[in-house]
């Protein structure tokens, strides 16, 4: 386990960015240009003791040794362009992946775009309004769900799959599953990315079963089950607890380096978690992959506007997803893609004026 965590912080967008970059006063975020930052927050981990400090990226030089030489190596991934593994998608750019849940109990859509014609004509519209990437789902993962058989729930989906890439030969096609047997037959079909919420614990077999294949994954943190996982959820400190949880899975059992990571909002999370993940989400950076996070519609937006809640979420979806898309995030898993296209476009506008 680690006992020093770094994460990038203060950061700067646009003209200032490039022009604090040029003159070695800030430091790219993931090689890019037009996304800078000059300061470091230090984790010390000791025991169940965590302290942290804020420090110019300059004084580095200032530290002992020890912490010195772990600084300097996370800095070196933190401030390296992301190499591109997934079919058409360029994570210098902040991508969209629209859901499709084929499932009749999702927690906002359940039922919703389960019949073909539905399912295509929401796909495209997705497409159209700015998705690079369509995760396609048939077994429901929300707090208090049950298992189904694989049988069922390849029946759901098999024909979204088994037509996609005929209809959408340059959208990324992404399968949200927990099942090896359904992940094999997707890549059979297309599938370009692997979406496992149980980040590849709940089938055992799943990672070895891939292994030939040598297809991207979402490595997605979740504690518990989905039937589980929202009661009474408990981490010694919920950051550097799912930075390890990463770490340690990238060592062990994802050689060929092709993985996104997802901390999985909601997923085995309360509230304070949840902020947590989503105000400190730069530090996930020091680990040299993209980052995907999903808060669309998701229970917290509930939870913090009280009476002023609404079905979609819009309003809170797009608040978090800016926030996260002005520290570096690279892929946002949304329901309502067109408002969320619509959100960045206009506020990289503003950063980059």
């Amino acid at each position: 386990m680690r006992k020093y965590y770094t994460r990038a912080c203060n950061f700067y967008h646009g003209r200032t960015a490039e022009k604090l970059i040029r003159s070695k006063k800030a430091l790219p975020l993931n090689g890019k240009k037009n996304l800078a930052f000059d300061s470091i927050e230090i984790f010390i981990r000791n025991k169940n003791k965590v302290n942290s400090k804020l420090i110019h990226f300059r004084d580095i030089k200032k530290l002992g040794n020890s912490l010195k030489k772990t600084i300097n190596k996370d800095l070196k991934k933190i401030t390296s362009k992301r190499k591109n593994f997934l079919k058409n998608i360029n994570f210098s750019n902040p991508s969209i992946m629209g859901v499709l849940n084929l499932t009749p109990d999702s927690f906002s859509d359940g039922g919703k775009f389960n019949k073909t014609n539905k399912s295509f004509k929401h796909i495209s519209s997705m497409i159209q309004s700015g998705a690079e990437i369509i995760d396609v789902g048939g077994e429901s993962t929300r707090p208090g769900s049950k298992t189904i058989d694989p049988a069922t729930e390849w029946k759901r989906v098999k024909h979204v799959l088994k037509n996609f890439k005929k209809k959408y030969k340059k959208t990324c096609l992404s399968i949200d599953t927990r099942k090896s047997d359904l992940m094999v037959r997707s890549i059979k079909h297309g599938a370009d990315l692997i979406n496992d919420v149980s980040g590849f614990n709940y089938d055992l077999s799943s990672l070895s079963k891939l292994k030939k294949y040598g297809i991207p994954k979402v490595l997605h943190h979740m504690q518990g089950t989905p039937n589980t996982m929202q009661k009474n959820p408990k981490y010694k400190n919920v950051l550097l607890d799912i930075y390890d949880f990463f770490e340690k899975n990238i060592n062990e059992k994802f050689k060929d380096k092709k993985v996104i990571l997802d901390p999985g909002i909601g997923f085995g999370k309360t509230l304070k978690h949840n902020l947590t993940l989503i105000s400190k989400i730069s530090l996930f950076h020091s680990l040299g992959f993209p980052i995907l996070i999903g808060t669309s519609r998701k229970r917290f937006i509930n939870q913090i506007s009280g009476k002023h809640d609404s079905k979609d979420r819009t309003g809170g979806t797009l608040a978090s997803v800016l926030f996260l898309l002005s520290q570096g995030v690279h892929i946002f898993r949304v329901h309502n893609v067109n408002e969320v296209k619509q959100g960045i476009l206009v506020f990289e506008k503003i950063l980059l004026n």
